[in-house]
């Protein structure tokens, strides 16, 4: 470890953001501070265990920019974060995007389940968040049955089935009156609020008429529907004095472990819960403060209040956020807030254990690795996969992992724009692009490149790396006859056996399996656009710009199966339009639902 002793010396000692660079000058921690000079002493005369110990032994230099207040301080830290993702700040995971139900606001409302909030202009007709995803759908399904809304995205020019089984009023055949439209949407705008009487006296009103026409099948799926309503909401009712709104943060710290616990209230509801473990480096309240921000900005959608401990400032999130951030001392919602701080303990006590042996078993198999390939040390690890069909649509993909960790943020997708007609050409082409953006933009570049493959990718990369000047340590893992991963293949193409029951080949294992997953998913994606544009090709008056104009407008081809010709004229004229909805009409179901399904995945 470096002496700073003469530069701390001249830190300042107001507030700031200061960024810890390691031997590569690459920015490997961001953090913020109301002294600046206490904060960074901190980290070089104190004893350091853990992450931090991991963090302080690769420092190489810092910098540091002084702000005027606490709050620039925390936006500059934040901002800085954001661009250079430095691999000791926390990740969160990739799978915080809750479902939510959507009522909309149009002149026939709908009722469905919607991820990807920030996409949503007008987020006042959002309820949830709902972390169990078949109960929101299960609620949605249940108010489509019950009421009959508007059921088709775009209104048809006639009747649906919907109408036919009576759960449409025929929106699209009919006018129907306001009054009529307004009643059904305030019933179940009250029933998201969590007022049941509209909904479950209806549900009962048509079970007893069900019961006396002995249409006994009827009866008994109307009383499973009262039963799901008694589940789902019911059982969630809090004891507030008030129909209160708003999320519930607590923590649980203990061997630099963070368990954190997030509640959902919706209107005296509890929605449900999140929960996070982090291996921590600063103190609690600011790893805390830092993981709220980023929660909220991946999530999209913030709670009308927030309530979190007191180690964390509320007046400072509350200016950053926006919205009011409170600490509770007393009453019902500090007993919430006590059993979040339980959950978070008992959370952290389940999984404490195995969170050790797995850093252990992560840690070991770095080690493992980097003796094996006689470096000093690995920690971050960019791998790389292509995918194509028969020749055409060629991408690649790669993915980023620090201390065998998914680094999500980092991954990066590849379109071939040469014409590449071989794996090698495509696999050149990724790899140049990628390191020379490393070179040119001075970012970090990883410990080790990992390639599915043997001899030849190897030598392509040791090139590519070549001509760019960069020195990056290379290796493929080379699969047996059973497409099995047999051994490792170094950039001397010498040969390293590996352990089947080693904890090394179970990761290197993940690493493969995942680049090969984010490949061939994005491939997929790729492909159906290409298909798109190939079905749009065969249709009379549509070439590139119409295609264009088409896709900006519609982006799939069910939006434009279900659009009328009158907002197909819009974009293409009246001739065009009507040849675009016959051939769409006419188009083989079953060939657009399989291209659907791979537009979803």
């Amino acid at each position: 470890m470096k002496d700073f002793k003469e530069k701390l010396s001249l830190v300042p000692t107001k507030p700031g953001s200061y960024q810890m660079k390691d031997k590569d000058g690459i920015i490997i921690y961001v953090g913020k501070a109301k002294n600046l000079q206490r904060r960074l002493r901190s980290y070089f005369t104190r004893t350091v265990t853990g992450k931090t110990k991991m963090l302080v032994e690769n420092i190489d230099d810092f910098e540091y920019i002084v702000t005027s207040s606490e709050l620039e301080s925390l936006i500059l830290e934040i901002t800085l974060i954001k661009k250079y993702n430095p691999k000791y700040n926390i990740l969160l995971k990739d799978d915080k995007t809750y479902p939510y139900i959507e009522l909309t606001h149009e002149k026939y409302p709908r009722l469905r389940v919607v991820r990807h909030v920030k996409r949503k202009k007008n987020k006042n007709h959002l309820y949830g968040p709902y972390p169990n995803v078949t109960a929101a759908r299960k609620t949605v399904n249940m108010i489509n049955r019950i009421y009959p809304l508007r059921k088709c995205e775009h209104l048809k020019k006639e009747a649906c089935l919907y109408y036919h089984i009576h759960e449409c009023l025929g929106y699209c055949i009919k006018e129907i009156e306001e009054d009529e439209v307004d009643r059904i949407y305030n019933e179940i705008l009250s029933f998201l609020k969590g007022n049941t009487t509209f909904i479950e006296e209806k549900i009962r009103s048509e079970m007893e008429k069900a019961s006396s026409s002995l249409n006994y099948e009827r009866a008994l799926e109307l009383k499973n529907m009262l039963d799901d309503i008694h589940t789902t909401l019911r059982k969630q009712k809090i004891d507030l004095n008030k129909n209160l709104t708003f999320d519930l943060i607590h923590y649980y710290y203990n061997h630099n472990y963070l368990s954190i616990q997030i509640f959902f209230i919706r209107d005296g509801l509890l929605f449900g819960r999140d929960k996070d473990i982090f291996k921590t480096l600063e103190e609690p309240g600011e790893e805390l403060m830092e993981f709220i921000i980023k929660y909220y900005e991946k999530t999209g959608l913030l709670p009308k209040q927030l309530y979190v401990p007191d180690v964390v400032d509320t007046e400072l999130l509350s200016a950053y956020l926006n919205i009011k951030v409170a600490t509770p001392y007393r009453g019902k919602i500090k007993s919430l807030f006590d059993l979040a701080e339980e959950n978070a303990k008992e959370n952290l006590s389940e999984k404490e254990e195995i969170l050790e042996k797995d850093e252990s078993s992560r840690l070991g198999a770095l080690k493992e690795l980097a003796s094996l390939l006689h470096l000093d040390k690995i920690s971050r690890i960019e791998s790389f996969d292509n995918s194509h069909l028969f020749g055409t649509y060629y991408v690649g993909g790669m993915v980023v992992f620090d201390d065998f960790l998914p680094n999500k943020d980092l991954y990066r997708k590849y379109k071939i724009t040469t014409d590449v007609k071989d794996d090698i050409g495509a696999m050149r082409e990724v790899l140049y692009r990628r390191y020379y953006k490393v070179l040119m933009e001075e970012s970090y570049k990883p410990d080790l490149i990992v390639l599915d493959g043997g001899a030849s990718q190897i030598t392509a990369c040791s090139e590519i790396l070549l001509s760019l000047g960069l020195s990056i340590p290379v290796v493929g893992l080379v699969k047996d006859s059973k497409h099995r991963t047999h051994h490792l293949l170094n950039e001397n193409l010498e040969s390293i056996e590996i352990r089947a029951s080693s904890d090394l080949f179970l990761y290197l294992s993940k690493i493969q399996e995942e680049v090969h997953r984010f490949a061939i998913t994005y491939h997929k994606n790729i492909r159906s656009k290409g298909m798109l544009v190939s079905t749009l090709s065969m249709v009379e008056g549509i070439g590139e710009v119409r295609r264009k104009e088409l896709l900006k407008k519609f982006g799939s081809l069910k939006k434009m199966k279900e659009a009328t010709v009158e907002e197909l004229i819009q974009v293409v004229g009246k001739d065009v339009a009507e040849n675009l909805y016959l051939f769409l009409q006419d188009m083989d179901k079953k060939s657009e639902e399989e291209l659907e399904d791979e537009e979803d995945e």
